[in-house]
């Protein structure tokens, strides 16, 4: 987790020589004012890749879970928490086929990426809608002394370390996607940890949308569509690896953190936003290629 908190601290150090007033209470709230909604899609993500999968239909999801908050939930509260609990079981549904049918989650969460794309367009053709009232007062929270996104994204951190880290039961989930032979053997059901992990995603997917909804207080389908490969880069930029079970959800926040103000910073260098996603790469790249450098110094230690 040490390499995840240096770049973070390395970028901070970088907006703050480009324009110093950024870092202060009110420069962090504006600046990871985003940063919420990432890092839940990125924890999402992670429980996926610690299952040894992959989420491609992240990032839609989120936008269609937008659209659902900013209209059904807006308007009918009752029927819109059921679609959404209704998102879930769909998620844990998901884990279920890829397991008992030994089927490619790259494949299967790529073909979800259409229908909820698809979804998200039937039920809103153009953006609009409205955020709850309450959702736009609770992402508005102003708390003293620490602005509102770092406490959450410290909230959402420990809440999943604690979980699947500190647990026994995390520790079968962690074990389902680095070591499944031995967690069956042990007399663990591989198939409810796969629905339990694709269960937390899609939880995560829920809250990523609505969070996302309370902060831009209107939808759009596409509104999530590049969460996908954000919350891909935030898990590895955080340590996590392709490898199942090989995770860190705290690394996982602050990969997501780093990512959004690596954004911030590229403004303030005056990027145009077309070469942001390339420079936001390159920063990956860098930092991955250190923890490899730095891997194999250990190694030959």
């Amino acid at each position: 987790m040490a390499l995840p908190a240096l770049s973070m601290a390395l970028i901070v150090l970088g907006i703050w020589a480009m324009n110093s007033r950024a870092i202060s209470y009110f420069g962090f709230t504006l600046m990871l004012n985003l940063a919420v909604p990432v890092a839940l899609a990125t924890v999402g993500q992670m429980f996926v890749m610690a299952g040894n999968d992959l989420d491609l239909s992240i990032g839609t999801f989120v936008g269609f879970v937008g659209c659902v908050t900013a209209t059904i939930l807006h308007d009918n509260p009752v029927l819109g928490v059921a679609i959404l609990v209704g998102c879930i079981l769909v998620y844990a549904c998901l884990g279920a086929l890829i397991h008992l049918r030994n089927l490619p989650s790259i494949v299967v969460t790529l073909g979800m990426f259409f229908v909820w794309q698809g979804l998200a367009i039937l039920l809103l053709p153009k953006p609009g809608g409205h955020a709850p009232d309450w959702l736009k007062s609770l992402m508005a929270l102003k708390i003293p002394f620490v602005p509102f996104p770092i406490v959450a994204a410290l909230v959402i951190g420990i809440v999943a370390y604690v979980g699947l880290m500190r647990t026994s039961y995390g520790a079968v989930l962690r074990g389902a996607g680095g070591n499944p032979v031995a967690v069956e053997r042990a007399g663990w059901s591989l198939l409810k940890a796969k629905m339990v992990l694709f269960g937390l995603t899609g939880l995560c997917g829920v809250l990523a949308g609505m969070a996302l909804i309370g902060l831009t207080t209107s939808a759009d389908a596409n509104l999530g569509n590049g969460y996908t490969l954000l919350s891909i880069a935030g898990t590895i930029l955080g340590g996590g690896e392709f490898v199942g079970g090989r995770v860190s959800p705290i690394g996982a926040v602050i990969g997501a953190m780093t990512l959004t103000l690596a954004g911030s910073l590229l403004n303030f260098m005056h990027i145009s936003p077309d070469w942001q996603v390339a420079a936001q790469g390159g920063i990956l790249i860098v930092v991955l290629a250190a923890r490899v450098i730095i891997n194999r110094t250990g190694t030959t230690a």
